[in-house]
């Protein structure tokens, strides 16, 4: 608890026990102790209770108004019970028949009302903090010998640092030295620690275990893992989803309609009265006006929607899934096909050379032309290449590099001109190939315009991969499509496998973003959802109703581009995100039918004058603390 709810709480308590205590007195005992004054004691004695639990909601009005924003819940309780106070006033008397308790006690039970639903909002809010309590508050650097402890925004890219057990990994980097084990739960919501060794990239946010590593770093701070998951969460709630921002235009209009509908209805009756030769009866209507404005306090809608959708993103962020608005939550709830890149997707993105098929040359020579002529790739195909050679590669031996997207590479090695690529290279070279029996991606090879032969690679399947393509149905994905550069045979082998209903395949880059086009012309009804991880994949990502990118492996410009980012690449985490957003969403719709629904059949009932003030109060406070308590909900996420 805050120490301002703490204050809040016992001002709350503090009037309570005052109120019973003026309560228990007899009017009595006013008159005989302080005679003709004792009305006046007792007022004072009813206003100083009222101020003390009333005061803050008195400072707002008053500021509201001052800023020209007079419509809001704070108006419409300030007006309602001094409202109701006033009518105690004139209807006292000497008698002291005038009945202080309605006025307080709308204030007492509307304050405990705020004060439940700032605890609950502070009570989500710190369950998302602890969760993503994952900012490091130092980084080590070694300097002469000894460690010292700086900020991590002054490490710069390169520095290599120390992190010792029990110790947070404070900024992205590659272990230069020692072996032990992370636990990565608050990035991934995944339990199982994981091993790290020499060679290994590490993530800032995970937790040393074990060992003592020395990590160079890659990134500055600002640019890191943690910082961006931060940053995300953080910023989550300034992309209002549809139904919030419907609700904040509803109070726009809804808080000064029923301010005017108040005022007609303490006015209008009388006056007709007047005017047909019958008592006004003021008194009677103004206290129906008074319980109208009491009863039409849209607190329960105001404060339970954005809360709702705050805690599905906090539930979605325990279990790895990172949201970046409560827009794109709502947007993903209504998602019917998912569309998949392959490699990183879901492969591993571990490409192992499986055979070489060579003509004349030997198998190690043609390796090695291969491994040399893409030596200055960074793409997956040309690291395991460099990897299945297992020999430093002299670059000095390498010219006239050059990479043709979608195709392959060609260069010249020790003088002679190599070219390594899918069959559409050889077909710009005109050179003859053999087509592979094998299944995987085939690196044709040529040397001197002459075949040499072909590489075999094959890329391995995520173990979730196929169980994710079941729960994606389950959770009332109508269709799924894989989309890839790899050739026709290995991606339908591939679709066949998970069970994926349509597949795309010999795809340059640019050519996604056009079936992605298309797919979104073909569908009937729901949204598109593409998932991708590399830098190819960022404008699709971009294109799609909306973008999952796979946050461990996945490129900067991906995750960038996404809308939801999943923190351990595991494609099981869309059909689970997809169910939190149906959750909070369903949540977020009871909330509106209930809260709506109660409050017109209390302003009927108000109107009608079936309904007093103490009915007013359950309308109010009542209807927001249930609303709220069913918000909530949406951070239980755990059995989804």
């Amino acid at each position: 608890m805050t120490k301002k709810q703490k204050k809040m709480l016992i001002r709350i308590l503090a009037s309570a026990a005052m109120l019973i205590i003026l309560q228990l007195i007899p009017t009595v005992f006013f008159r005989n102790a302080f005679g003709t004054f004792g009305r006046w004691v007792r007022l004072a004695l009813y206003v100083a209770v009222y101020y003390v639990i009333g005061g803050d909601i008195l400072k707002k009005a008053w500021k509201g108004i001052r800023n020209h924003q007079v419509f809001d819940e704070c108006f419409l309780m300030v007006v309602a019970t001094l409202g109701a106070l006033a009518l105690a006033i004139y209807q006292d008397g000497a008698a002291m028949e005038g009945d202080y308790l309605e006025s307080i006690a709308v204030m007492l039970f509307y304050q405990i009302g705020e004060w439940f639903q700032s605890y609950a909002v502070g009570k989500s809010r710190r369950n998302i903090s602890e969760l993503m309590d994952i900012r490091p508050d130092y980084a080590n650097v070694e300097r002469d010998g000894v460690l010292e402890k700086v900020d991590p925004d002054e490490v710069e890219v390169g520095t290599l640092i120390v992190v010792q057990p029990g110790e947070k990994v404070p900024i992205d980097g590659v272990v230069e030295e020692g072996t032990s084990t992370l636990n990565t739960a608050a990035l991934t919501g995944e339990s199982i620690p994981r091993d790290v060794t020499v060679g290994e990239e590490i993530i800032s946010g995970c937790i040393n275990l074990s060992g003592v590593l020395k990590v160079r770093t890659q990134k500055e701070f600002g640019e890191s893992t943690v910082s961006k998951i931060l940053d995300l969460v953080e910023n989550a709630s300034s992309r209002k989803s549809k139904s919030e921002n419907f609700i904040a235009r509803f109070a726009r209009v809804y808080t000064p309609a029923v301010c005017y509908a108040a005022l007609a209805l303490a006015v209008l009756p009388p006056v007709v009265s007047l005017i047909l030769g019958s008592p006004g009866a003021w008194g009677k209507w103004i206290y129906r006006a008074l319980t109208f404005l009491v009863m039409s306090c849209p607190c329960a809608l105001v404060i339970s929607i954005p809360l709702s959708f705050f805690a599905g993103i906090g539930g979605a962020s325990r279990e790895g899934i990172l949201v970046k608005g409560s827009n794109y939550l709502e947007t993903l709830s209504d998602v019917t096909t998912v569309v998949f890149d392959k490699t990183g997707t879901l492969t591993r993105g571990v490409f192992e050379v499986t055979g070489i098929h060579h003509n004349s040359l030997e198998e190690e020579k043609v390796l090695e032309y291969t491994a040399l002529a893409e030596s200055a790739s960074s793409h997956p195909i040309s690291k395991s290449l460099q990897a299945a050679y297992g020999k430093p590669l002299d670059r000095s031996r390498v010219s006239d590099i050059q990479e043709i997207s979608g195709e392959g590479v060609t260069a010249r090695v020790d003088g002679v001109s190599v070219a390594a690529g899918n069959r559409k290279l050889m077909q710009r070279l005109g050179v003859e190939y053999r087509d592979c029996h094998c299944s995987g991606t085939i690196i044709h090879v040529a040397l001197d315009g002459q075949y040499a032969g072909h590489i075999v690679i094959s890329d391995i399947l995520k173990p979730t991969s196929k169980h994710a393509m079941e729960e994606l149905r389950r959770s009332g994905v109508t269709r799924t499509v894989m989309l890839t550069g790899d050739i026709d045979a290995v991606a339908r082998q591939i679709a066949s496998e998970l069970g994926i209903d349509t597949v795309y395949s010999e795809l340059l880059p640019g050519d996604k973003v056009g079936k992605v086009e298309e797919l979104l012309a073909l569908k009937k009804r729901g949204k598109l959802a593409f998932v991708g991880d590399g830098i190819n994949d960022a404008p699709v990502l971009s294109r799609a109703d909306i973008g999952i990118a796979m946050g461990a492996m996945g490129s900067d410009a991906a995750i960038e581009a996404a809308d939801i980012v999943l923190m351990d690449d595991d494609p099981e985490k869309i059909a689970k995100a997809i169910r939190i957003s149906r959750k909070c969403l369903g949540i977020v719709y009871q909330n509106i039918v209930f809260a709506i629904g109660i409050k017109v059949i209390c302003l009927l009932l108000g109107a009608l004058g079936v309904a007093n003030m103490w009915f007013a109060i359950f309308a109010d406070v009542g209807v927001m603390v249930l609303a709220v308590l069913n918000a909530i909900r949406a951070l239980f996420v755990q059995k989804l």
